[in-house]
Parts: structure tokens; sequence; C-alpha cells
């Protein structure tokens, strides 16, 4: 068995759009697939969960096990950004204040608190293993964030960040621009 959807399969999962050159894995599970758009060139790996509203664009890679919970703000992921494994992105969350109800069972008027912003993961960004991203954050063009990294505010453009929360260790070379202008005149 292809560990990877065939394009009849594809058609079938009634994702609301998606390129060429496509690859989801058999074991990960799309809730709302209506609310997916995929770019061209993207892989899902296996166990990954995606749920709400996500846009990945082209050049995307989501490792094994991440999981992307979008609830109506959406998480959208740029061209040449990726996830490495078990990197969790919430553009949704409960109010842990205790001054709202909490859990996807209960009605929304229950739940003042709760947070729903949209997450981005600017162009050649790219998450660490086990890194979380919390509501609202955007992580700038070019950055890297650091394995077991926690990610509650915006990281600023080719940086390092790392840590819990993350932070800023040093800026990241730019070397990836010229590479993307070579890739590009031979593959666009």
């Amino acid at each position: 068995m292809d560990t990877f959807y065939t394009e009849n399969e594809l058609r079938k999962l009634g994702i609301k759009s998606y390129g060429k050159n496509v690859f989801i894995g058999r074991n990960a599970i799309l809730y709302n697939p209506e609310l997916l758009e995929i770019g061209h060139d993207v892989r899902i790996d296996d166990f990954c969960i995606l749920s709400g509203k996500i846009k990945l664009c082209n050049y995307v890679h989501l490792s094994h096990f991440c999981g992307l919970y979008g609830g109506k703000k959406g998480i959208f992921m740029e061209d040449f950004s990726g996830l490495s494994s078990k990197v969790t992105v919430y553009a949704a969350s409960d109010d842990y204040s205790g001054e709202s109800m909490t859990n996807p069972m209960v009605p929304g008027e229950y739940k003042p608190g709760s947070i729903d912003k949209e997450v981005i993961i600017k162009k050649h960004a790219i998450i660490g293993a086990g890194s979380v991203l919390l509501p609202g954050v955007v992580i700038a063009q070019g950055c890297s964030v650091g394995s077991m990294s926690l990610c509650i505010k915006s990281t600023e453009p080719w940086s390092i960040n790392a840590g819990v929360p993350a932070k800023k260790i040093k800026d990241r070379a730019k070397d990836i621009l010229l590479l993307e202008e070579k890739f590009r005149k031979n593959y666009d």
C-alpha cells in the first residue's frame, strides 16, 4: 500500500483546494477539510492532525505528529515554511483563568474568554521539533524556532529564536534567498 493518498483519493477527501504534487499521509487526520487550502509541492506526513481554517502555500512540509488547530481565524503557512515533528500550532484556545468554561462540547456563549487569533508562519520560516505556537503569533520571514520552544509572541524577521518562552538568540543568515532564486530558475 502506498504511504500517501493517490490523486483520485485526494479528490474524495473534500479539501477546499489543492495544487499539484501534494502528498498527504494516509494516517493524517483532516477535520473540516472544506476549510483546508493547499498550494503545490506540499507534504503532510502521517499522524498529523489538521483542524479548522488552514492555508498551506507552496513548498510546505508538515512532519510527523504535527497538530494544526486553526479555529475560525486560521493558520497560514507561506512558501518554503515547515514544521518539524511534533510541532503544535494553535489559532484557537480556551481561557484557562476559570472565568470561562472550556472544551469544544460547551456552546460559545459559556466560553466568553475563548481566544481565536490567526497564526502566520512567513516565508522561509522553520519551526523545530516539539515547539508550540499560540494564538496571534506571527513567525516572521526567514525565522527559525529551536526545538521545544514556546512561542507566545511574534518574532523578528531573519532571527533564530529558542526557549520557554522563545526569545531571539541571534540573527539568521539570508543565504536561503539566493538559493530560492536559483531554485525558481530551475523549477518554476
